[in-house]
């Protein structure tokens, strides 16, 4: 019981206290000060480096994104590579692309793709599925040389499940024989 009177006391105190710090007995004057006139001041130039900007390759929808050179530029990477009837090399007009997806692949152990391998109508379904897995090991075949890791790859066939073009001549096929690299 003693306590809260001596609390209640202690907050009465306290009270008094700040009320009569508050109380003024001047009256408040107003005042003017001049501000004086703005004066100018030189800077000296200065120099700053900045470390360039890094930009690491980014995965869109499946495609890779990767910087050029210091200018902040990017390049997807076409990831779509064809192949003569019932062959399973890469054509040489692939294989520069194939070195930047290599290149890619090698610098970012994270990065992970699939290769789709494809083929035409003609042939019976089993044979096109297997020519389309053959079409997509050779493809990784060729990154592994080229220094990425067998582990970042998968590969997966729809022989000719998945045509880009339904047609049925030479150009409509040419276009379907094909593997695509899909980023993941």
């Amino acid at each position: 019981m003693e306590i809260i009177k001596n609390r209640g006391l202690f907050v009465i105190g306290l009270s008094a206290l700040l009320l009569a710090g508050c109380a003024t007995t001047e009256p408040e004057v107003a005042t003017v000060e001049e501000t004086p006139p703005p004066t100018e001041v030189k800077v000296a130039e200065e120099t700053i480096e900045v470390a360039p900007v890094v930009i690491a390759p980014r995965v869109i929808q499946g495609k890779i994104e990767i910087p050029m050179g210091d200018s902040g530029d990017t390049e997807t990477l076409q990831g779509v590579f064809y192949f003569d009837f019932d062959q399973t090399i890469v054509k040489r007009g692939g294989h520069t692309e194939l070195n930047k997806h290599a290149n890619v692949l090698s610098g970012d152990n994270m990065l992970h793709v699939r290769l789709e391998g494809h083929a035409d109508e003609r042939g019976t379904r089993e044979y096109n599925l297997a020519l389309g897995e053959k079409r997509a090991n050779a493809v990784r075949a060729y990154l592994v040389a080229q220094g990425a890791s067998r582990s970042q790859i998968e590969v997966i066939s729809y022989g000719e499940e998945k045509p880009v073009n339904s047609g049925h001549s030479e150009s409509a096929w040419a276009k379907n024989r094909r593997v695509e690299i899909v980023y993941r």
